[in-house]
C-alpha cells in the first residue's frame, strides 16, 4: 500500500511529531488506499448492539482528538477507540515524552493524557456518518482532581450522545493516582457515577461502557476488579492498557525511560491478564485484547484467550497502515484452516475454562 511506503519518511522524524502527521493526513481525507477489500464473512460479530465486520480495531491513543477517525476506519479497521479525553483541555507531560524502541518493537509514552478536552473531541464527533464505521470514546480524569468520579460522569454524559461505546480508563501509569481507582470500592463508586451520566443523557440505544484496566495486577487485585465488573452491570472490558515493568530481554537504550511499555514486549503479559480475566469473567461479558498485537497469529491467540475483539497501535508504527487488513485477512484463513465457521467459535478455546 503507498501508505506503507511513508514509513521510512515518518521514523525520520522524532515520534511525536510523526505522530502528528499521521493524524492530519488521516484527518485531511487523503486516502491513497482501495476500497474494495471485504473481510471474510466468518470473521462478522454482533457485540454491544453494534456489528463488526472483523474483529481487529485501533486503540486509544492513537487518535486522541476525534480528528482522523474517519480516515483510521477506511485503513480497514472494524472500530476505532477515539481519546483518552478529559473535561478539561490539558498539556500532558513534558517533551520528549514519547520514545520508540525498534529493536524491540516497542514503545514508551509517558503522554499524561494530553488532550484538547471533551468540547473539543465532542465537536468533532457531532454530526459524524455513522456508516462509516464503529467509534468509541475512551474518558479519563483531569490531573490532580479531587473528585475523579465527577470526571469520569461528565465523559460519558459528552461522550453518550455521540459514540458507539465508551471506556472507562483508570489505568494509564501517566496520571499520578490514576491506577488506584482500579480497587474496589473507588472502582464501584466510579462506575456507578459513570452509568448514572449514561441514564441521564440516553434512555434508548445507549452505548455501552468497558473498563479498561493494567496489566500490572496480581491475581487478587483482578478478581476484584472482576467482581465489581461482574456485580455493577458493566458491559465489556479492555485487557489492557501498557506496562510499567520491562521485562528482561528489552536491547533498545531507551528501555530505561519511564513510562508506559507498549508493542511487542506485552503480547505475553497481557494476553496472560486476558486469558484469567476470561476465566474470572466466565465468558459473560466481552473482551477485547490489547498488546503485542502485530499479525494474524496474535490477534488469533488473543481471541483464543477470551477476545472478542483485539486492538492495536504500537504495531502500526512498525509494520505500516496497512497491517489492520492483514491481520484480518490472516485471521480468516487461520479459522479456516481450524475448522471454525465464524470467530466467535474460537473466542476462549485455550482460556483454561468453559465459559
Amino acid at each position: 500500500m503507498l501508505a506503507d511506503l511513508a514509513l521510512p519518511l515518518l521514523r525520520c522524524l522524532d515520534p511525536e511529531t510523526a505522530h502528528r502527521l499521521t493524524v492530519r493526513v488521516l484527518g485531511s481525507g487523503f486516502m491513497p488506499i482501495g476500497s474494495n477489500w471485504q473481510p471474510a464473512p466468518s470473521l462478522a460479530q454482533d457485540l454491544f448492539g453494534l456489528h463488526f465486520p472483523h474483529p481487529v480495531g485501533i486503540a486509544a491513543g492513537f487518535d486522541k482528538d476525534a480528528e482522523a477517525y474517519v480516515g483510521a476506519l477506511r485503513l480497514g479497521a472494524a472500530f476505532v477507540e477515539v481519546g483518552t479525553m478529559t473535561p478539561r483541555a490539558q498539556p500532558g507531560n513534558p517533551r520528549p515524552r514519547l520514545f520508540r524502541l525498534p529493536e524491540d518493537a516497542a514503545v514508551i509514552n509517558r503522554n499524561g493524557f494530553n488532550n484538547k478536552g471533551l468540547a473539543s473531541g465532542a465537536a468533532r464527533l457531532t454530526g459524524r456518518v455513522r456508516a462509516d464505521g464503529i467509534v468509541g470514546a475512551n474518558v479519563g480524569a483531569n490531573k490532580g482532581v479531587e473528585t475523579p468520579e465527577s470526571d469520569y460522569a461528565a465523559g460519558v454524559a459528552a461522550m453518550a450522545p455521540l459514540a458507539d461505546y465508551i471506556t472507562i480508563n483508570v489505568s494509564s501509569p501517566n496520571t499520578p493516582g490514576l491506577r488506584d481507582l482500579q480497587a474496589p470500592e473507588p472502582l464501584r463508586e466510579l462506575l456507578r457515577a459513570a452509568k448514572a451520566a449514561r441514564a441521564e443523557v440516553v434512555r434508548e440505544n445507549a452505548p455501552a461502557i468497558l473498563l479498561k484496566i493494567a496489566p500490572d495486577l496480581d491475581d487478587g487485585q483482578l478478581e476484584g476488579i472482576a467482581g465489581v465488573v461482574l456485580e455493577e452491570g458493566i458491559d465489556g472490558m479492555i485487557v489492557c492498557n501498557t506496562t510499567i515493568a520491562r521485562p528482561e530481554g528489552l536491547k533498545d537504550p531507551n528501555r530505561s525511560e519511564s513510562g508506559g511499555l507498549s508493542g511487542a514486549p506485552l503480547f505475553v503479559p497481557s494476553t496472560e491478564i486476558l486469558r484469567k480475566t476470561y476465566r474470572l469473567t466466565g465468558g459473560r461479558i466481552p473482551l477485547i485484547g490489547v498488546g503485542g498485537v502485530d499479525s494474524g497469529a496474535a490477534a488469533y491467540a488473543k481471541i483464543k484467550a477470551g477476545a472478542s475483539l483485539v486492538q492495536l497501535y504500537t504495531a502500526l508504527i512498525y509494520k505500516g497502515p496497512g497491517l489492520v487488513r492483514r491481520i484480518a485477512d490472516e485471521l480468516g484463513t487461520l479459522l479456516e484452516r481450524d475448522g471454525y465457521s465464524s470467530v466467535a467459535e474460537a473466542v476462549g478455546v485455550e482460556s483454561g475454562t468453559a465459559p
